[in-house]
């Protein structure tokens, strides 16, 4: 028996993989998603969203990846994972995702000319173009900054022909500021901020009936407990919640009070909040 078994979980219900089963709908994901939508519908160009580590940004990059409708929008996921990618590599990967066949055997010049013309082409054909771009913080580039200005003059009557939207780090406002132009583009910025209490209750419960539990498993001062020594930040919830359940089980306990949420804190090295919630 292993805690899932102990618990009635079908699976586990605190991973830090990006799965949208477990998403929980936030008041600020929820506004957050209604304003990339309008940014998105109305053609704005590029929008920006940004947090802290672990805030949730690409679970909802991800998110609004799977709400748009694929018979109205061209839509695609691109995620930077090492900050030496050159403005020709970037090009490239965004012509193939957008469609564009034998992206590889061209020039950036070229390259340039035939995403013009998917772009032309996506527009023409009733939907709208979206590229969706996570971990920008990591292209410290102003050639590619500058790239992506670019690709944002490529407008028609009814709007930009391309929609952005960079999700990153902090460090992203310093990165928009290597292309000033490109900065006094951006429509519209988004700032994800820690969970609240009740956030952090709901979210657990959540996640936790996701995975077949009905039962209220952590009391109402463990979850206070838990944004504590979180922060409100859904990456750290899921650890400490995760850890908990391994714990409770292995001191047969069917509730998980405060005191199991200190001696996990302790273990994983986590300092609580000062300030009262």
């Amino acid at each position: 028996m292993d805690y899932l078994e102990y618990y009635g979980l079908k699976e586990h219900p605190f991973t830090n993989v990006v799965d949208n089963r477990f998403y929980y709908s936030s008041p600020q994901y929820r506004d957050a998603l209604v304003k990339l939508r309008y940014a998105i519908d109305t053609k704005k160009g590029l929008a920006v969203v940004i947090g802290d580590i672990g805030t949730g940004k690409t679970t909802l990059a991800r998110r609004l990846l799977e709400d748009l409708d694929e018979e109205r929008y061209e839509a695609t996921l691109l995620v930077i994972i090492h900050s030496s990618v050159s403005s020709e590599w970037l090009l490239k990967k965004f012509a193939i995702q957008l469609g564009v066949v034998d992206a590889k055997e061209h020039s950036k010049v070229e390259m340039l000319g035939q995403i013009y013309r998917r772009l032309l082409e996506i527009n023409e054909s009733g939907k709208t173009a979206v590229l969706l771009m996570d971990e920008v913080q990591m292209l410290k580039s102003k050639e590619i900054m500058e790239e992506f200005r670019g690709l944002l003059n490529m407008e028609m009557p009814g709007g930009k022909m391309i929609n952005l939207l960079f999700f990153g780090l902090p460090d992203l406002e310093d990165v928009l500021s290597l292309d000033e132009p490109l900065k006094q583009r951006v429509a519209m910025k988004i700032a994800l901020k820690p969970f609240s209490i009740d956030d952090t209750s709901e979210y657990i419960k959540h996640r936790l009936k996701v995975a077949g539990c009905v039962a209220e498993v952590f009391t109402a001062e463990a979850i206070k407990e838990v944004l504590r020594y979180s922060t409100g930040v859904p990456r750290l919830i899921n650890t400490i919640c995760d850890n908990a359940l391994l714990e409770g089980y292995l001191f047969k306990t069917k509730t998980i009070d405060e005191s199991v949420i200190k001696a996990v804190a302790i273990d994983l090295g986590l300092n609580s909040l000062p300030q009262e919630l």
